[in-house]
Protein backbone atom coordinates (compact mmCIF):
# COMPACT_ATOMS: atom_id res chain seq x y z
CA UNK A 1 0.00 0.00 0.00
CA UNK A 2 1.67 3.08 -1.08
CA UNK A 3 1.81 6.67 1.23
CA UNK A 4 -1.14 8.52 -0.42
CA UNK A 5 -3.64 5.47 0.02
CA UNK A 6 -2.30 5.04 4.22
CA UNK A 7 -2.17 8.87 4.37
CA UNK A 8 -5.82 8.97 2.93
CA UNK A 9 -6.54 6.26 5.78
CA UNK A 10 -4.95 8.20 8.61
CA UNK A 11 -6.87 11.04 8.00
CA UNK A 12 -10.19 9.49 7.55
CA UNK A 13 -9.29 7.73 11.21
CA UNK A 14 -9.02 10.97 12.66
CA UNK A 15 -11.99 12.65 10.85
CA UNK A 16 -14.12 9.41 12.01
CA UNK A 17 -12.27 9.60 15.59
CA UNK A 18 -13.57 13.30 15.80
CA UNK A 19 -17.17 12.04 14.62
CA UNK A 20 -16.88 9.93 17.79
CA UNK A 21 -16.35 12.65 19.74
CA UNK A 22 -12.68 11.92 20.74
CA UNK A 23 -10.03 14.28 22.36
CA UNK A 24 -8.74 16.31 19.51
CA UNK A 25 -5.09 15.85 20.44
CA UNK A 26 -5.48 12.62 19.44
CA UNK A 27 -7.61 13.50 16.14
CA UNK A 28 -5.01 15.96 15.18
CA UNK A 29 -1.85 13.25 15.48
CA UNK A 30 -3.72 11.18 12.82
CA UNK A 31 -3.75 14.38 10.66
CA UNK A 32 0.15 15.04 11.50
CA UNK A 33 0.69 11.43 10.61
CA UNK A 34 -0.97 11.93 7.41
CA UNK A 35 0.85 15.28 6.50
CA UNK A 36 4.57 13.39 7.84
CA UNK A 37 3.56 10.30 5.18
CA UNK A 38 2.70 12.77 2.14
CA UNK A 39 6.12 14.74 2.38
CA UNK A 40 8.20 11.90 2.56
CA UNK A 41 11.41 11.66 0.02
CA UNK A 42 11.62 8.16 -0.44
CA UNK A 43 8.96 4.89 -0.48
CA UNK A 44 7.04 4.27 2.47
CA UNK A 45 7.89 0.24 2.06
CA UNK A 46 11.40 1.22 2.11
CA UNK A 47 11.14 3.21 5.39
CA UNK A 48 8.89 0.22 6.79
CA UNK A 49 11.41 -2.49 6.00
CA UNK A 50 14.53 -1.29 7.30
CA UNK A 51 12.23 0.04 10.84
CA UNK A 52 12.88 3.29 9.98
CA UNK A 53 9.43 4.97 10.50
CA UNK A 54 9.95 6.11 13.69
CA UNK A 55 12.70 8.62 12.99
CA UNK A 56 9.53 10.30 10.94
CA UNK A 57 8.88 13.01 12.81
CA UNK A 58 5.26 13.68 13.77
CA UNK A 59 4.53 9.88 14.09
CA UNK A 60 3.99 8.19 17.47
CA UNK A 61 4.72 4.65 18.59
CA UNK A 62 1.03 3.67 17.97
CA UNK A 63 0.00 5.40 15.16
CA UNK A 64 3.75 3.78 13.33
CA UNK A 65 2.55 0.14 14.24
CA UNK A 66 -0.78 0.66 12.34
CA UNK A 67 1.03 2.36 9.26
CA UNK A 68 3.10 -0.94 9.03
CA UNK A 69 0.11 -3.33 10.05
CA UNK A 70 -1.38 -1.29 6.48
CA UNK A 71 1.88 -1.47 4.41
CA UNK A 72 2.43 -5.13 5.22
CA UNK A 73 -1.17 -6.45 4.98
CA UNK A 74 -2.94 -4.14 3.06
CA UNK A 75 -5.58 -4.01 5.78
CA UNK A 76 -6.40 -2.31 9.65
CA UNK A 77 -8.60 -4.23 11.84
CA UNK A 78 -8.83 -1.17 13.71
CA UNK A 79 -9.54 1.24 10.80
CA UNK A 80 -12.47 -0.95 9.43
CA UNK A 81 -13.99 -1.47 13.31
CA UNK A 82 -13.69 2.21 13.32
CA UNK A 83 -15.60 2.81 10.28
CA UNK A 84 -18.04 0.43 10.97
CA UNK A 85 -18.71 2.02 14.85
CA UNK A 86 -19.94 5.22 12.65
CA UNK A 87 -23.11 5.65 10.83
CA UNK A 88 -22.21 5.30 7.04
CA UNK A 89 -24.37 8.50 6.18
CA UNK A 90 -22.50 10.60 8.66
CA UNK A 91 -19.48 10.42 5.98
CA UNK A 92 -21.75 11.80 3.68
CA UNK A 93 -22.73 14.91 5.59
CA UNK A 94 -19.15 15.67 5.58
CA UNK A 95 -19.35 16.52 1.66
CA UNK A 96 -21.69 19.06 2.19
CA UNK A 97 -19.57 22.60 2.49
CA UNK A 98 -19.76 24.15 5.91
CA UNK A 99 -20.38 20.24 7.93
CA UNK A 100 -17.55 19.77 9.53
CA UNK A 101 -16.77 16.88 11.60
CA UNK A 102 -18.42 19.20 14.99
CA UNK A 103 -21.50 20.39 12.63
CA UNK A 104 -22.12 16.56 11.81
CA UNK A 105 -21.85 15.13 15.30
CA UNK A 106 -24.15 17.88 16.63
CA UNK A 107 -26.88 16.88 14.65
CA UNK A 108 -26.44 13.62 14.68
CA UNK A 109 -26.44 13.58 18.49
CA UNK A 110 -29.06 15.92 19.14
CA UNK A 111 -31.22 15.95 16.14
CA UNK A 112 -30.89 11.81 15.20
CA UNK A 113 -29.53 13.08 11.72
CA UNK A 114 -27.59 10.41 9.64
CA UNK A 115 -28.20 11.00 6.43
CA UNK A 116 -28.47 13.25 3.24
CA UNK A 117 -32.38 13.34 3.48
CA UNK A 118 -33.25 13.61 6.88
CA UNK A 119 -30.20 16.73 7.03
CA UNK A 120 -32.40 18.50 4.75
CA UNK A 121 -35.81 17.86 6.46
CA UNK A 122 -34.39 18.84 9.77
CA UNK A 123 -33.09 22.09 8.13
CA UNK A 124 -36.53 22.48 6.50
CA UNK A 125 -38.74 21.91 9.23
CA UNK A 126 -36.07 24.73 11.36
CA UNK A 127 -35.15 22.59 13.82
CA UNK A 128 -31.13 22.98 12.40
CA UNK A 129 -31.48 26.58 13.25
CA UNK A 130 -32.40 25.59 16.78
CA UNK A 131 -28.90 24.39 17.66
CA UNK A 132 -26.63 26.30 19.31
CA UNK A 133 -23.84 27.65 16.39
CA UNK A 134 -26.16 27.35 13.62
CA UNK A 135 -28.89 29.81 12.98
CA UNK A 136 -31.13 30.38 9.76
CA UNK A 137 -28.39 31.25 7.76
CA UNK A 138 -26.10 28.65 8.34
CA UNK A 139 -29.47 26.02 7.54
CA UNK A 140 -29.51 28.09 4.45
CA UNK A 141 -26.32 27.45 3.49
CA UNK A 142 -26.22 23.73 4.37
CA UNK A 143 -29.60 23.39 1.60
CA UNK A 144 -27.38 25.14 -0.91
CA UNK A 145 -24.87 22.63 -0.03
CA UNK A 146 -27.39 19.79 -0.36
CA UNK A 147 -28.87 21.13 -3.50
CA UNK A 148 -25.20 21.28 -5.01
CA UNK A 149 -24.23 17.74 -3.67
CA UNK A 150 -26.80 16.42 -5.60
CA UNK A 151 -26.42 17.74 -8.64
CA UNK A 152 -22.33 16.84 -9.11
CA UNK A 153 -22.92 13.35 -7.31
CA UNK A 154 -22.31 11.25 -10.54
CA UNK A 155 -19.58 13.23 -11.68
CA UNK A 156 -15.86 13.00 -11.41
CA UNK A 157 -12.61 15.01 -11.54
CA UNK A 158 -10.61 15.44 -14.64
CA UNK A 159 -8.50 13.84 -13.37
CA UNK A 160 -9.53 11.12 -11.11
CA UNK A 161 -11.20 9.87 -14.62
CA UNK A 162 -8.07 10.33 -16.98
CA UNK A 163 -6.53 7.67 -14.67
CA UNK A 164 -8.89 5.30 -14.65
CA UNK A 165 -9.13 5.41 -18.34
CA UNK A 166 -5.32 4.91 -18.44
CA UNK A 167 -5.50 1.64 -17.23
CA UNK A 168 -8.84 0.41 -19.17
CA UNK A 169 -7.14 2.04 -22.85
CA UNK A 170 -4.00 0.32 -22.23
CA UNK A 171 -5.70 -3.06 -21.47
CA UNK A 172 -8.26 -2.93 -24.81
CA UNK A 173 -5.53 -1.37 -26.86
CA UNK A 174 -2.61 -4.32 -26.13
CA UNK A 175 -5.68 -6.97 -26.65
CA UNK A 176 -5.09 -9.00 -29.95
CA UNK A 177 -8.57 -8.73 -31.49
CA UNK A 178 -8.49 -4.99 -30.99
CA UNK A 179 -7.54 -3.33 -34.31
CA UNK A 180 -7.26 0.40 -32.84
CA UNK A 181 -8.76 2.00 -29.87
CA UNK A 182 -9.13 5.98 -28.28
CA UNK A 183 -11.16 7.40 -25.01
CA UNK A 184 -14.02 9.35 -26.71
CA UNK A 185 -16.56 11.79 -24.70
CA UNK A 186 -15.91 14.61 -22.75
CA UNK A 187 -12.71 12.97 -21.22
CA UNK A 188 -10.83 13.30 -25.05
CA UNK A 189 -12.60 16.94 -24.97
CA UNK A 190 -10.84 17.76 -21.30
CA UNK A 191 -14.55 18.98 -19.68
CA UNK A 192 -13.50 19.91 -16.29
CA UNK A 193 -15.52 17.41 -14.58
CA UNK A 194 -17.07 14.01 -15.97
CA UNK A 195 -20.01 11.96 -15.90
CA UNK A 196 -18.83 8.85 -17.80
CA UNK A 197 -16.08 7.01 -19.28
CA UNK A 198 -16.70 6.56 -23.13
CA UNK A 199 -14.35 3.66 -25.34
CA UNK A 200 -14.08 3.08 -28.82
CA UNK A 201 -12.70 -0.19 -30.21
CA UNK A 202 -11.77 -1.36 -34.04
CA UNK A 203 -12.16 -5.13 -33.60
CA UNK A 204 -13.56 -8.01 -36.48
CA UNK A 205 -14.33 -10.18 -33.28
CA UNK A 206 -16.24 -7.58 -30.81
CA UNK A 207 -17.93 -10.46 -28.59
CA UNK A 208 -14.20 -11.59 -27.38
CA UNK A 209 -13.16 -7.18 -27.03
CA UNK A 210 -16.83 -6.96 -25.14
CA UNK A 211 -16.70 -10.07 -22.47
CA UNK A 212 -13.26 -9.00 -21.94
CA UNK A 213 -14.43 -5.74 -20.91
CA UNK A 214 -16.94 -6.71 -18.45
CA UNK A 215 -14.59 -8.68 -17.20
CA UNK A 216 -11.94 -6.00 -16.64
CA UNK A 217 -10.40 -5.76 -12.54
CA UNK A 218 -12.08 -2.89 -10.96
CA UNK A 219 -15.48 -3.89 -12.63
CA UNK A 220 -17.97 -3.25 -9.75
CA UNK A 221 -21.34 -4.08 -12.04
CA UNK A 222 -22.31 -4.89 -15.60
CA UNK A 223 -25.31 -2.53 -16.58
CA UNK A 224 -25.26 -3.58 -20.14
CA UNK A 225 -23.53 -6.30 -22.33
CA UNK A 226 -24.89 -6.36 -25.95
CA UNK A 227 -23.25 -7.91 -29.50
CA UNK A 228 -21.62 -4.56 -29.74
CA UNK A 229 -21.55 -2.46 -26.39
CA UNK A 230 -21.06 -3.06 -22.82
CA UNK A 231 -21.62 -0.34 -20.07
CA UNK A 232 -20.29 -1.09 -16.46
CA UNK A 233 -20.06 0.24 -13.20
CA UNK A 234 -16.14 0.60 -11.58
CA UNK A 235 -15.50 0.25 -8.09
CA UNK A 236 -14.99 4.23 -8.48
CA UNK A 237 -18.23 4.86 -9.02
CA UNK A 238 -17.81 5.80 -12.90
CA UNK A 239 -19.44 4.22 -15.82
CA UNK A 240 -17.61 2.87 -18.41
CA UNK A 241 -19.38 2.42 -21.96
CA UNK A 242 -17.17 0.69 -24.96
CA UNK A 243 -19.03 0.48 -28.08
CA UNK A 244 -17.02 -2.22 -30.91
CA UNK A 245 -17.01 -0.99 -34.33
CA UNK A 246 -15.95 -2.26 -37.79
CA UNK A 247 -12.41 -0.56 -38.77
CA UNK A 248 -14.46 1.46 -41.33
CA UNK A 249 -16.43 2.95 -39.19
CA UNK A 250 -14.28 3.62 -36.21
CA UNK A 251 -13.11 7.18 -37.38
CA UNK A 252 -16.93 8.10 -37.52
CA UNK A 253 -17.89 6.50 -34.00
CA UNK A 254 -14.84 8.47 -32.74
CA UNK A 255 -16.03 11.85 -33.80
CA UNK A 256 -19.19 11.04 -33.16
CA UNK A 257 -19.31 9.64 -29.21
CA UNK A 258 -16.39 12.52 -28.80
CA UNK A 259 -18.96 14.99 -29.48
CA UNK A 260 -19.98 16.97 -28.24
CA UNK A 261 -23.92 17.39 -29.27
CA UNK A 262 -23.76 20.64 -30.24
CA UNK A 263 -20.30 20.61 -32.46
CA UNK A 264 -22.18 16.82 -33.72
CA UNK A 265 -25.15 18.81 -34.86
CA UNK A 266 -23.60 21.47 -36.59
CA UNK A 267 -21.51 19.33 -38.76
CA UNK A 268 -24.11 17.39 -39.67
CA UNK A 269 -25.95 20.10 -40.95
CA UNK A 270 -22.60 20.81 -42.88
CA UNK A 271 -22.83 17.61 -44.41
CA UNK A 272 -26.28 18.10 -45.82
CA UNK A 273 -25.26 21.23 -46.87
CA UNK A 274 -22.92 19.49 -49.07
CA UNK A 275 -25.59 16.62 -49.92
CA UNK A 276 -24.11 13.72 -47.54
CA UNK A 277 -25.58 12.47 -44.46
CA UNK A 278 -23.16 12.04 -41.44
CA UNK A 279 -23.88 9.80 -38.47
CA UNK A 280 -21.33 7.69 -35.89
CA UNK A 281 -21.35 4.78 -38.94
CA UNK A 282 -19.86 7.30 -41.58
CA UNK A 283 -20.20 10.05 -44.24
CA UNK A 284 -22.51 8.64 -47.32
CA UNK A 285 -23.28 10.41 -50.55
CA UNK A 286 -26.63 10.17 -52.10
CA UNK A 287 -28.82 7.15 -51.27
CA UNK A 288 -28.09 3.69 -51.66
CA UNK A 289 -28.65 0.37 -50.63
CA UNK A 290 -30.31 0.79 -46.68
CA UNK A 291 -31.05 4.34 -48.06
CA UNK A 292 -27.36 5.22 -46.80
CA UNK A 293 -25.40 6.07 -49.70
CA UNK A 294 -22.06 5.63 -50.61
CA UNK A 295 -19.56 5.83 -48.03
CA UNK A 296 -17.28 8.12 -48.06
CA UNK A 297 -13.79 6.82 -47.33
CA UNK A 298 -12.26 7.81 -44.15
CA UNK A 299 -9.16 6.52 -42.67
CA UNK A 300 -9.27 8.76 -39.59
CA UNK A 301 -11.19 11.89 -38.19
CA UNK A 302 -8.56 14.41 -40.20
CA UNK A 303 -10.48 12.70 -43.47
CA UNK A 304 -14.03 13.59 -42.25
CA UNK A 305 -13.38 17.25 -41.45
CA UNK A 306 -11.28 17.21 -44.65
CA UNK A 307 -14.41 15.89 -46.70
CA UNK A 308 -16.20 18.89 -45.34
CA UNK A 309 -14.35 21.34 -45.96
CA UNK A 310 -12.95 21.98 -43.00
CA UNK A 311 -9.43 22.19 -40.76
CA UNK A 312 -8.56 19.05 -38.53
CA UNK A 313 -10.25 20.47 -35.01
CA UNK A 314 -9.15 19.35 -31.94
CA UNK A 315 -11.39 17.52 -29.17
CA UNK A 316 -10.56 20.42 -27.26
CA UNK A 317 -12.39 22.74 -29.43
CA UNK A 318 -15.41 20.80 -29.86
CA UNK A 319 -17.66 22.58 -28.14
CA UNK A 320 -19.50 24.93 -30.99
CA UNK A 321 -17.69 27.74 -29.77
CA UNK A 322 -16.91 29.28 -33.07
CA UNK A 323 -14.57 26.06 -33.85
CA UNK A 324 -16.30 25.76 -37.39
CA UNK A 325 -16.05 28.96 -38.69
CA UNK A 326 -12.52 29.36 -37.41
CA UNK A 327 -11.32 25.91 -39.78
CA UNK A 328 -13.32 26.95 -42.42
CA UNK A 329 -11.92 30.04 -42.68
CA UNK A 330 -8.22 28.64 -41.92
CA UNK A 331 -7.85 30.29 -38.33
CA UNK A 332 -8.13 27.59 -35.98
CA UNK A 333 -4.88 28.06 -33.20
CA UNK A 334 -1.67 26.37 -32.97
CA UNK A 335 -2.77 25.23 -29.44
CA UNK A 336 -0.52 24.85 -26.45
CA UNK A 337 1.44 21.50 -26.00
CA UNK A 338 2.32 20.28 -22.34
CA UNK A 339 6.30 19.74 -23.19
CA UNK A 340 6.21 23.59 -24.09
CA UNK A 341 5.49 24.81 -20.75
CA UNK A 342 8.97 25.35 -18.93
CA UNK A 343 7.65 25.44 -14.92
CA UNK A 344 4.97 26.91 -12.89
CA UNK A 345 5.36 29.91 -11.38
CA UNK A 346 2.78 29.51 -8.44
CA UNK A 347 3.19 26.65 -5.90
CA UNK A 348 4.51 26.23 -2.67
CA UNK A 349 6.78 25.27 -0.39
CA UNK A 350 6.80 23.30 3.25
CA UNK A 351 7.33 26.86 4.74
CA UNK A 352 3.45 27.48 4.32
CA UNK A 353 1.25 24.44 4.08
CA UNK A 354 3.76 22.85 1.59
CA UNK A 355 4.97 18.98 2.02
CA UNK A 356 8.61 19.56 0.13
CA UNK A 357 11.62 21.70 1.30
CA UNK A 358 13.68 24.12 -0.92
CA UNK A 359 15.89 21.56 -1.92
CA UNK A 360 13.37 18.80 -2.40
CA UNK A 361 11.99 21.20 -4.78
CA UNK A 362 15.16 22.15 -6.41
CA UNK A 363 16.17 18.31 -6.83
CA UNK A 364 12.02 17.87 -8.72
CA UNK A 365 12.82 20.50 -11.11
CA UNK A 366 16.03 18.53 -11.93
CA UNK A 367 14.50 15.14 -12.26
CA UNK A 368 11.61 16.81 -14.59
CA UNK A 369 13.54 18.80 -16.53
CA UNK A 370 12.08 22.08 -15.59
CA UNK A 371 13.78 25.92 -16.28
CA UNK A 372 12.23 27.43 -13.57
CA UNK A 373 9.96 27.23 -10.22
CA UNK A 374 8.14 29.83 -8.34
CA UNK A 375 8.24 29.60 -4.92
CA UNK A 376 4.62 31.44 -3.63
CA UNK A 377 4.07 30.57 -0.25
CA UNK A 378 0.88 31.84 1.31
CA UNK A 379 0.93 35.38 3.07
CA UNK A 380 0.47 36.01 6.81
CA UNK A 381 -3.37 36.43 6.61
CA UNK A 382 -3.73 32.69 5.04
CA UNK A 383 -2.85 31.69 9.35
CA UNK A 384 -5.00 28.52 8.61
CA UNK A 385 -2.33 27.41 5.49
CA UNK A 386 1.02 28.93 8.40
CA UNK A 387 1.60 32.17 5.90
CA UNK A 388 4.69 33.36 6.39
CA UNK A 389 4.90 36.99 7.83
CA UNK A 390 7.55 39.46 6.70
CA UNK A 391 10.55 38.37 9.15
CA UNK A 392 9.89 34.81 7.84
CA UNK A 393 9.38 35.79 3.99
CA UNK A 394 12.66 37.84 4.07
CA UNK A 395 14.42 34.58 5.63
CA UNK A 396 12.67 32.25 2.69
CA UNK A 397 14.35 34.84 0.23
CA UNK A 398 17.51 34.11 2.09
CA UNK A 399 17.48 30.69 2.27
CA UNK A 400 16.25 30.68 -2.44
CA UNK A 401 19.29 33.13 -3.13
CA UNK A 402 21.84 30.93 -1.60
CA UNK A 403 20.33 27.12 -2.72
CA UNK A 404 20.12 28.84 -6.12
CA UNK A 405 24.14 30.33 -6.17
CA UNK A 406 24.85 26.62 -4.45
CA UNK A 407 23.28 24.97 -7.90
CA UNK A 408 24.57 27.29 -10.00
CA UNK A 409 27.97 26.58 -8.79
CA UNK A 410 27.76 22.92 -9.31
CA UNK A 411 26.01 23.55 -13.01
CA UNK A 412 22.32 23.22 -12.34
CA UNK A 413 20.16 25.24 -14.30
CA UNK A 414 17.02 24.99 -13.30
CA UNK A 415 16.43 28.32 -10.54
CA UNK A 416 13.92 28.98 -7.82
CA UNK A 417 11.64 31.87 -7.79
CA UNK A 418 11.33 33.99 -5.01
CA UNK A 419 7.49 35.15 -4.49
CA UNK A 420 4.44 34.92 -2.80
CA UNK A 421 0.97 34.25 -2.85
CA UNK A 422 -0.77 37.52 -1.50
CA UNK A 423 -4.46 37.67 -0.20
CA UNK A 424 -6.62 40.30 -1.65
CA UNK A 425 -8.34 41.57 1.76
CA UNK A 426 -10.95 43.82 1.87
CA UNK A 427 -9.11 47.33 1.37
CA UNK A 428 -5.57 46.13 0.76
CA UNK A 429 -2.75 43.56 -0.03
CA UNK A 430 -1.62 41.03 2.79
CA UNK A 431 1.45 42.75 2.41
CA UNK A 432 2.72 46.47 1.57
CA UNK A 433 4.22 47.29 -1.87
CA UNK A 434 7.65 47.62 -0.14
CA UNK A 435 7.93 44.11 0.43
CA UNK A 436 6.62 43.14 -2.66
CA UNK A 437 8.93 44.53 -4.84
CA UNK A 438 11.35 42.27 -3.20
CA UNK A 439 9.88 39.28 -4.91
CA UNK A 440 10.74 38.00 -8.39
CA UNK A 441 6.57 36.83 -8.91
CA UNK A 442 3.24 37.75 -7.02
CA UNK A 443 0.30 36.12 -7.19
CA UNK A 444 -2.72 37.97 -5.66
CA UNK A 445 -5.41 35.75 -4.73
CA UNK A 446 -8.73 36.10 -3.00
CA UNK A 447 -9.14 33.32 -0.59
CA UNK A 448 -11.91 34.75 1.47
CA UNK A 449 -14.83 36.31 -0.51
CA UNK A 450 -17.59 38.97 0.38
CA UNK A 451 -20.88 38.05 -0.79
CA UNK A 452 -21.31 40.50 -2.88
CA UNK A 453 -20.37 40.70 -6.49
CA UNK A 454 -19.73 44.23 -6.58
CA UNK A 455 -16.87 43.80 -3.74
CA UNK A 456 -15.70 40.96 -4.93
CA UNK A 457 -15.10 42.94 -8.24
CA UNK A 458 -13.72 45.44 -6.62
CA UNK A 459 -11.03 43.45 -4.40
CA UNK A 460 -9.75 41.82 -7.55
CA UNK A 461 -9.61 44.54 -9.57
CA UNK A 462 -7.60 46.82 -6.96
CA UNK A 463 -5.16 43.72 -6.79
CA UNK A 464 -4.86 44.26 -10.89
CA UNK A 465 -3.99 47.54 -10.65
CA UNK A 466 -1.27 47.14 -8.25
CA UNK A 467 2.07 47.19 -10.93
CA UNK A 468 3.96 44.45 -8.49
CA UNK A 469 1.14 42.04 -8.68
CA UNK A 470 2.35 39.91 -11.76
CA UNK A 471 -1.20 37.47 -11.92
CA UNK A 472 -4.64 36.66 -10.35
CA UNK A 473 -4.21 33.24 -9.07
CA UNK A 474 -7.68 30.69 -9.02
CA UNK A 475 -9.75 34.30 -9.34
CA UNK A 476 -13.35 32.48 -8.96
CA UNK A 477 -12.01 30.80 -6.00
CA UNK A 478 -14.36 27.76 -7.30
CA UNK A 479 -14.02 24.11 -5.72
CA UNK A 480 -15.33 21.32 -8.47
CA UNK A 481 -18.17 19.28 -7.42
CA UNK A 482 -17.82 21.34 -3.50
CA UNK A 483 -18.04 25.25 -3.89
CA UNK A 484 -19.64 26.99 -6.73
CA UNK A 485 -17.38 30.29 -8.17
CA UNK A 486 -17.54 33.11 -6.10
CA UNK A 487 -19.51 35.69 -7.36
CA UNK A 488 -17.77 38.35 -9.91
CA UNK A 489 -17.58 40.07 -12.70
CA UNK A 490 -15.76 37.92 -14.48
CA UNK A 491 -15.75 40.41 -17.43
CA UNK A 492 -14.53 43.59 -16.09
CA UNK A 493 -11.91 41.47 -14.43
CA UNK A 494 -10.61 40.43 -17.33
CA UNK A 495 -10.97 43.67 -18.82
CA UNK A 496 -8.42 45.23 -15.32
CA UNK A 497 -6.12 42.85 -16.12
CA UNK A 498 -6.48 44.00 -20.31
CA UNK A 499 -5.77 47.63 -19.21
CA UNK A 500 -2.97 47.12 -16.45
CA UNK A 501 -0.93 43.82 -17.94
CA UNK A 502 -1.72 41.87 -15.46
CA UNK A 503 -2.08 37.82 -15.76
CA UNK A 504 -4.57 36.02 -15.18
CA UNK A 505 -3.50 32.52 -13.97
CA UNK A 506 -5.21 28.69 -15.00
CA UNK A 507 -4.63 26.73 -11.84
CA UNK A 508 -3.94 24.04 -12.88
CA UNK A 509 -5.23 21.67 -9.69
CA UNK A 510 -7.63 19.30 -10.83
CA UNK A 511 -10.43 20.60 -8.38
CA UNK A 512 -9.62 24.48 -9.22
CA UNK A 513 -9.07 24.49 -12.96
CA UNK A 514 -9.82 28.20 -12.81
CA UNK A 515 -10.34 30.72 -14.54
CA UNK A 516 -12.83 28.69 -16.52
CA UNK A 517 -12.11 27.47 -20.21
CA UNK A 518 -15.06 29.54 -21.61
CA UNK A 519 -13.60 32.61 -20.12
CA UNK A 520 -10.42 32.40 -22.30
CA UNK A 521 -11.43 33.23 -25.58
CA UNK A 522 -12.58 36.25 -24.42
CA UNK A 523 -9.69 36.91 -22.65
CA UNK A 524 -6.96 36.29 -25.29
CA UNK A 525 -9.36 38.82 -27.69
CA UNK A 526 -8.51 41.11 -25.20
CA UNK A 527 -4.74 40.54 -24.87
CA UNK A 528 -4.93 39.45 -21.69
CA UNK A 529 -2.16 36.44 -21.25
CA UNK A 530 -2.24 33.30 -19.26
CA UNK A 531 -0.03 31.66 -16.48
CA UNK A 532 -0.83 27.72 -16.49
CA UNK A 533 0.33 26.76 -12.68
CA UNK A 534 0.03 23.96 -11.12
CA UNK A 535 -0.11 24.87 -7.23
CA UNK A 536 2.05 22.20 -6.32
CA UNK A 537 2.00 21.42 -2.36
CA UNK A 538 3.74 17.65 -3.14
CA UNK A 539 5.98 16.43 -5.59
CA UNK A 540 3.52 14.39 -7.62
CA UNK A 541 1.16 17.52 -8.07
CA UNK A 542 4.00 18.85 -10.85
CA UNK A 543 1.63 16.77 -12.86
CA UNK A 544 -0.99 18.78 -12.98
CA UNK A 545 0.81 21.00 -15.58
CA UNK A 546 -0.29 18.56 -18.24
CA UNK A 547 -3.74 18.40 -17.28
CA UNK A 548 -3.77 22.66 -17.03
CA UNK A 549 -2.23 22.27 -20.39
CA UNK A 550 -5.12 20.15 -22.00
CA UNK A 551 -7.45 22.89 -20.55
CA UNK A 552 -5.78 25.76 -21.98
CA UNK A 553 -6.11 24.15 -25.23
CA UNK A 554 -9.42 23.72 -24.58
CA UNK A 555 -9.31 27.28 -24.16
CA UNK A 556 -8.12 28.33 -27.56
CA UNK A 557 -4.83 29.28 -25.78
CA UNK A 558 -1.31 28.92 -28.07
CA UNK A 559 2.49 28.62 -26.15
CA UNK A 560 1.94 32.88 -27.51
CA UNK A 561 -0.55 33.19 -24.94
CA UNK A 562 0.90 30.95 -22.13
CA UNK A 563 3.86 33.12 -20.03
CA UNK A 564 5.53 30.38 -18.57
CA UNK A 565 5.96 28.87 -21.63
CA UNK A 566 8.82 32.00 -22.67
CA UNK A 567 12.88 30.84 -21.34
CA UNK A 568 13.68 32.26 -18.04
CA UNK A 569 15.27 35.33 -19.24
CA UNK A 570 12.33 36.24 -21.34
CA UNK A 571 10.18 35.49 -18.69
CA UNK A 572 11.89 37.65 -15.98
CA UNK A 573 11.97 40.96 -18.73
CA UNK A 574 8.13 40.08 -18.90
CA UNK A 575 8.04 40.22 -15.19
CA UNK A 576 9.53 43.69 -14.84
CA UNK A 577 7.45 45.08 -17.28
CA UNK A 578 4.64 44.91 -15.36
CA UNK A 579 6.58 46.79 -12.43
CA UNK A 580 7.74 49.49 -15.27
CA UNK A 581 4.08 49.67 -15.87
CA UNK A 582 4.43 48.74 -19.84
CA UNK A 583 2.41 45.49 -18.87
Amino acid sequence: MDKERVAAILNEIGVLLELKGENPFKTRAYANAARALEGLSEPLDRLVEENRLGEIKGIGESIRRKIEELVRSGRLPYYEELKASVPEGLLELLQIPGMGPRKVRAVYEKLGVAGLDELERACRDGRVAQLPGFGARTAEKILEGIRFRRERASRFHLHQALAVAESIYEALRNRPETIRCSVAGSLRRRRETIGDLDFIVASEKPKAALDFFVRLPGVRSVLAHGETKASVRLEEGIQADLRVVRDEEYPFALAYFTGSKEHNIALRQRAIQRGMRLNEYGLFRGEGEGRQGERVACRDEEAIYRALDLAYIPPELRENQGEIEAAEKGRLPELLRPEQLRGSLHNHSDWSDGRQTLEQIARMIDELGFEYWGVTDHSRSSFQANGLDAKRLRRQLEAVRKLNEERAARGRKGRLLTGIEVDILKDRLDFPDEILAELEVVVASLHVAGGDEAENTRRLIMAAENPFVHMLGHPTGRLLLTREPYKINVQAVIDACAETGTWIELNAHPYRLDLDWRWWLYARKKGVRCAVNCDAHRAEEAAFLALGAGVARKGWLTAQDVVNTLPLKRLRAELRRKRAGKG
